[in-house]
């Protein structure tokens, strides 16, 4: 791993980034310098990146004459951030809605979306999507979609609406199961990648990280350097139309959002930490412009369950639909818990200390819940010992024994309780506007004061799983620069592009954007004629080369000291859960490493759960290099086996 990170900086010094921060271009820049590659590969096309908007350009390219298309993919698996969401869908005037019985139309879309983004989207772009979009719900149809399970309403239509987002004013949203689920987290992925599959054309190269544009004498973008962390080669790949970067956002870099957002550094990854946003970066050396609001535009769920190495995943107790409140770190409520505009809620979570609250709540909440049949998610994460959220639950028989538990000020808390409790008995509305008055609707079924015998704590923190800010491209795909002129033969699609969305991304946008766009930038980078005579030089906002340093975490044993032989056995956190792991030592050395259990996501961590004990048993010790994509995976693995070697020590 070290080999790797110094030969990323060996690429980026020689582009002459040696401070890291913004420089100012010179007038004229000459051509990228040639750096010397181990191997050159060529095609008509090649993609940075292989999620949903790197497979839909690949196919779309091909479809429209690419006789060869290489996409460069970091990780061990296609799908990117499809990897970690169930892949919701939407569209309007949709093949789905017409079979639902639906009337839509792309002017209702383009404005429900104009209006969840607060009114900042790029309306030209949304329309473009909007209109696009039918076609490849249809086309996602056709391959494989109408045979799919759907969530469906009590109608049994599968255009529904998704309470996780702002409502649409219609129902168009497409909540699709795949058919393998222990492959597909969601089913539009798994259907670009059996498309994907049947084309010659396509190569995939996994494991394959990319680190630099070049541009030629005539300032075209038509190549690329990249790095096989298998081989530790540095790879040049050549175009002759043109570079896609479909590398995703920014959400897994805390780093980096933290610039941008007030407690952005503290938000837990939903996602890949393969989300760095280095795509902007390579894009920003060669002209790429970056709107810097846009950048802030960093949408969070609130009710995220922290897990290992501030990584997170979606986990809302609901508990406050029965009684129960949200505090912060003060020991003070912030918002009207019932609010309906989930990014209302959003935003207030954001703004505290933290960007943490703790959902306060007692039995009776959690029975008044139970019968309302809205426990699902209390029962599914934290009910019983064993579930995910479980440790997190902290249990007192006082608030001021809660205080203590959760490391909120006692007095304070015990002060916000019993305001919370007068407010309930006025049985009228509290200074957040939250009502009391009985009656019922989906975000308030129950109204209860904060008393019992048990009293209840779950800290949840603002959690993000997509970014909205990235490079600004046109309707083409095609990347601009600050002056608004196109860099010839680079195009960008999906999360890595900006500003499309506006401040708060819509239902299955998230999905459907990349794919859509990712269809447009396959089309047109085979249509476009490339220019000659653009002179390249580096955004005056180039983002700080430090956002995007690997931060090597130290997994060390000396496997010098004399060790007991005997099985021994670990169990660390994982994932969504406990990992268990034993090693066995026969004759002081490490015979056997097994993974018995775990809770990681299998298409992500199925790489590291078979090689990284196969690699600790061959150099007999944990100094091995992490799996690409899977390093929280891997990281877990050699912590456990460390574990097990200190507990051999003779």
């Amino acid at each position: 791993m070290k080999k790797l990170i110094s030969k990323v900086l060996v690429l980026i010094l020689a582009l002459g980034v040696v401070s890291g921060c913004a420089t100012t271009p010179k007038t004229e820049v000459e051509p990228t310098p040639q750096i010397t590659a181990d191997e050159t590969k060529t095609a008509d096309v090649v993609i940075v990146g292989a999620g949903g908007a790197g497979l839909s350009a690949a196919i779309s390219a091909v479809d429209n004459g690419a006789k060869s298309v290489i996409i460069i993919e970091k990780t061990g698996t296609t799908g990117g951030a499809l990897n970690y969401t169930s892949g919701s869908m939407s569209g309007a005037n949709t093949v789905i809605q017409k079979e639902d019985g639906i009337e839509d139309t792309v002017d209702s879309f383009v404005a429900d979306i104009m209006k969840n983004g607060a009114g900042k989207g790029n309306e030209e772009l949304i329309r473009e999507f909007a209109e696009r979009d039918i076609d490849m719900i249809q086309w996602l149809w056709d391959n494989g979609l109408s045979d799919n399970t759907f969530s469906t309403d009590k109608e049994g239509r599968r255009s529904v609406f998704a309470p996780e987002h702002a409502l649409y004013s219609i129902q168009r949203t497409y909540k699709a199961r795949p058919d393998d689920p222990k492959t597909y987290k969601s089913a539009a992925h798994e259907i670009l990648d059996t498309q994907a599959k049947k084309y010659d054309q396509i190569t995939i190269d996994y494991m394959t990280e990319a680190t630099q544009l070049i541009a030629n004498e005539e300032g075209q973008v038509l190549s690329v350097l990249a790095i096989n962390s298998k081989t530790n080669k540095t790879v040049k790949y050549d175009s002759t139309k043109g570079i896609i970067m479909a590398t995703g956002g920014y959400s897994g870099n805390p780093k980096l959002m933290g610039a941008y957002a007030e407690n952005g550094e503290n938000y837990l990854v939903g996602g890949s930490k393969g989300a760095d946003g280095y795509g902007i970066y390579m894009m920003q050396q060669v002209g790429g412009n970056v709107n810097e609001e846009t950048m802030s535009y960093i949408p969070t769920f609130p009710m995220g369950l922290e897990g290992t190495n501030q990584s997170g995943s979606i986990a809302p107790t609901y508990t406050w639909k029965t009684g129960g409140i949200c505090v912060n770190q003060n020991g003070e409520r912030f918002i009207d818990e019932t609010e309906a505009r989930v990014e209302v809620r959003e935003v207030a979570l954001e703004e505290q200390p933290g960007a943490v609250q703790y959902d306060i709540f007692t039995d009776k909440i959690l029975e008044d819940l139970n019968a309302a049949g809205a426990a699902t998610m209390w029962n599914y994460l934290y009910a019983e010992e064993g579930l995910p959220g479980y440790a997190k639950v902290s249990k007192a028989s006082s608030i001021e024994e809660l205080a203590d538990m959760i490391g909120v000020p006692k007095e304070s808390l015990a002060k916000t309780v019993e305001d919370y409790n007068k407010a309930v008995d006025s049985k009228g509305t509290d200074s957040f506007g939250r009502k009391y008055d009985g009656e019922t609707n989906a975000y308030n079924l129950a109204v209860n004061k904060i008393e019992g015998e048990t009293y209840y704590a779950v800290p949840l923190k603002a959690l993000v799983i997509i970014t909205l800010g990235g490079i600004t491209a046109n309707k083409d795909m095609q990347v601009l620069d600050a002056e608004g002129n196109v860099v010839p033969g680079l195009y960008a699609a999906g999360e890595v592009v900006g500003g499309i969305w506006g401040q708060f991304v819509s239902g299955g946008t998230g999905v459907m954007g990349p794919i859509v766009f990712g269809d447009i930038a396959g089309e047109k980078i085979m249509s476009n004629e490339l220019t000659k005579g653009y002179a390249i030089k580096p955004a005056s906002n180039l983002l700080n080369i430090n956002f995007f340093a690997k931060e090597e975490v130290k997994i060390e044993f000396d496997m010098n000291q004399a060790l007991n032989d005997g099985e021994y056995e670990s169990i660390v956190d994982g994932q969504y859960g406990e990992m268990k792991v034993q090693v066995t030592i026969s004759n002081g050395k490490i015979t056997n490493v097994v993974v018995l259990s775990n809770n990681e996501t299998e298409e992500i961590a199925a790489g590291a759960l078979k090689s990284i004990p196969e690699k600790i048993v061959e150099v007999n010790g944990v100094d091995v290099d992490a799996v690409s994509g899977a390093t929280l995976t891997s990281n877990r693995i050699r912590t456990a086996v460390v574990d097990c070697l200190n507990q051999a020590k003779k």
